[in-house]
């Protein structure tokens, strides 16, 4: 345990010195934020449903920043690794692939839940937010979408062989994904073909998860077994092919 928490540290000083990964976590779901809260406001409104832009954002925002660790910020950090051979001499010296690999999973949901705590603080003192009807519920499914995100990011990491192919695929998937799932703009502005086409897309169901335990519909037990199974399936898949070197 205290050799993770060690590595753990370490690794969290070298994220915060990585830009793009930190930036769409800690920084791009504010600037969202701001814009949009200055243009619309938060006042509540029929087309939303009864609730105001912010209130009908953040939980979309939180989902994205989910996405953003597990397709961007881990894929790039790994392949970095793996490019640059400190994950071969990694493997060479007396540290275990569980302690490696556990510490990137608890840096990474470390710093979404930095970035998620600035997101959420903002939100309730400039724009009155209103807090999720079930916290303690919605804080399980932000970790829980946190590690179905974080096995698709090892995914990749596992298959892509460069920092540069891990940012590139990672931003190509994730973006589409970002803008089609209501993580960046509310699916009402949406035509239809284009919400009916976003339910085939992963960040989709992290959306509906949090956005029902938000708003005190319960849990979206659809999302729950689609994100679970993702997570089952991505692990297989990177236990089959990660590579050290």
């Amino acid at each position: 345990m205290q050799a993770l928490t060690k590595m753990t540290w370490v690794e969290l000083k070298l994220k915060l010195r990585e830009p793009v990964g930190t930036f769409f976590t800690l920084v791009f779901p504010l600037l969202l934020l701001f814009l949009f809260g200055s243009i619309y406001g938060n006042e509540p409104t029929a087309f939303l449903g009864g609730r105001g832009n912010v209130d009908n954002s953040v939980p979309g925002y939180i989902a994205m920043i989910i996405g953003t660790t597990g397709m961007i910020g881990l894929p790039i950090a790994l392949s970095v690794y793996r490019e640059q051979g400190i994950l071969r001499r990694f493997r060479a010296a007396p540290i275990t692939p569980g302690l490696v690999l556990g510490s990137q999973v608890a840096v990474n949901l470390i710093v979404s839940l930095v970035g998620m705590a600035f997101l959420i603080l903002v939100g309730v003192f400039v724009y009155d937010l209103v807090l999720p009807a079930a916290p303690f519920s919605t804080f399980l499914a932000v970790i829980m979408s946190g590690f179905s995100f974080l096995s698709v990011g090892f995914v990749l990491a596992s298959l892509l062989p460069t920092a540069t192919s891990a940012q590139a695929v990672g931003m190509a998937l994730f973006f589409p994904m970002m803008f089609l799932s209501g993580a960046g703009l509310p699916q009402q502005i949406l035509p239809e073909k284009l919400v009916a086409f976003s339910q085939y897309l992963p960040l989709t169901y992290v959306v509906n998860l949090l956005q029902g335990l938000w708003y005190g519909d319960g849990w979206n037990w659809t999302a729950v077994l689609v994100l679970a199974g993702m997570t089952v399936a991505a692990t297989a898949v990177s236990v089959r092919y990660f590579r050290w070197e």
